[in-house]
C-alpha cells in the first residue's frame, strides 16, 4: 500500500498545491516524493518536498509549526518502527488540532529479512492510543485512496497511514467511500452467519481466505474491513451493532499485538503477533506465526465445537 499511496500522492500534490511533503531520510522507501514536489533547498524555496535528514522527531516538530502557522497541509514518511523517535511530536499534533499526516510504512513482519528491530508488532495500537489520532491501516490501493481523502478533510486532528511493504491483493471493486465508515462489512455471509472476521491492512485477505474456506465447511462467515478504529468508534450504535453483531463468534486478524482488539471480538478469538518479529522471507514468517487461512480456520472450528 506504499506504492498505491505514491500514486494517490501523485494525483492529489497535482490538484493541492498547499501540500508539502517530506521524509526523514526515506524517500525512495516511503515513496513521499511526486513530480509535482519539488526538493525544498537553499536554491529552491518553492520546493514542496522537504529532506529533513534522519530526524524523525524534528520532521514531525517541524510539520506540527507549518500546520499550525497555517498555509500549508504537510505530510512527513519514515518507516512505521520509527514512530517512536517521533511519539511525543505525534502526540503534540493531537493536543494541538494540527493537520499533520504521517506516512509510516513497512507496517509489519511483511517487511521480511530486515528482521524485528525494524518489524513493528506494538507500534499501530500504540498509536491508536493516542486521543484525536486517526490510524488509518488499508487493506489496497481503493482504501488507501480513501484513507488519504479522509486524513486531509480533518480540520482539527492529525492522521497516520500505516503502510505496507509488500504487495496486497485488491480487496475493494467498488467506488463508495467506505473507509470514512472506519470499519464495514466487506464480505456478506453466504450460509447463516456463524462468524465475523475483522481484519486491517494486509491481513484483510487472509480473513477472506479464511471465510472461504469456512463457507466451504458450511459456516457462514462475514469479513469486516476494518482500516480506522477511531471512525468506526465515531459512528452510532446501531451501525456499529450491525457491522458486529452479538450473538456470533468474533475474530480479529492483525499482524501485531492482540491487546486492545477485545474491544471489538469481546471474548472470541484475537489473532496477532504478542512477541517480537523474526528475520525471514515475508510468506515463511506469515506461515510461522500462523497468520494464514490453513492455520487460523482449525481455531475457529475448534472455538464452534466443529
Amino acid at each position: 500500500t506504499r506504492k498505491a499511496s505514491e500514486m494517490a500522492l501523485e494525483a492529489l500534490t497535482v490538484a493541492i498545491p498547499e501540500l508539502v511533503g517530506g521524509s526523514a531520510d526515506l524517500t525512495g522507501s516511503n515513496l513521499t516524493k511526486t513530480k509535482a514536489t519539488p526538493s525544498f533547498s537553499a536554491d529552491n524555496y518553492a520546493g514542496r518536498h522537504v529532506h529533513y535528514g534522519i530526524r524523525e522527531f524534528g520532521m514531525a516538530a517541524a510539520m506540527n509549526g507549518m500546520a499550525l502557522h497555517g498555509g500549508v497541509i504537510p505530510y512527513g514518511g519514515t518507516f512505521l518502527v520509527f514512530a517512536d523517535y517521533c511519539r511525543n511530536a505525534i502526540r503534540m499534533s493531537a493536543l494541538q488540532h494540527a493537520r499533520v499526516v504521517y506516512v509510516l510504512t513497512h507496517d509489519s513482519i511483511g517487511l521480511g529479512e530486515d528482521g524485528p528491530t525494524h518489524q513493528p508488532v506494538e507500534h499501530v495500537m500504540s498509536l491508536r492510543a493516542i486521543p484525536n489520532l486517526l490510524v488509518f491501516r488499508p487493506a489496497d490501493a481503493i482504501e488507501t485512496a480513501e484513507s488519504w481523502a479522509v486524513a486531509l478533510k480533518q480540520n482539527g486532528r492529525p492522521s497516520a497511514l500505516a503502510l505496507s511493504r509488500q504487495n496486497l491483493s485488491p480487496v475493494r471493486f467498488d467506488a463508495e467511500m467506505k473507509t470514512a465508515k472506519g470499519g464495514y462489512r466487506l464480505k456478506a455471509a453466504d450460509a447463516a452467519r456463524q462468524v465475523v472476521l475483522v481484519a486491517s491492512g494486509s491481513e484483510v485477505e487472509i480473513a477472506l481466505a479464511c471465510a472461504a474456506q469456512l463457507e466451504s465447511a458450511g459456516i457462514g462467515a462475514d469479513v469486516v474491513s476494518m482500516p480506522c478504529t477511531e471512525l468506526f468508534d465515531e459512528q452510532d450504535a446501531a451501525y456499529r451493532a450491525d457491522i458486529l453483531p452479538a450473538g456470533v463468534l468474533k475474530i480479529s486478524i492483525e499482524a501485531g499485538i492482540t491487546f486492545g482488539w477485545q474491544k471489538y471480538v469481546g471474548d472470541g478469538l484475537t489473532i496477532g503477533i504478542d512477541r517480537f518479529g523474526a528475520s525471514a522471507p515475508a510468506e515463511q514468517l506469515y506461515d510461522y506465526f500462523g497468520l494464514t487461512a490453513d492455520k487460523i480456520v482449525p481455531q475457529i472450528k475448534a472455538r464452534l465445537g466443529q
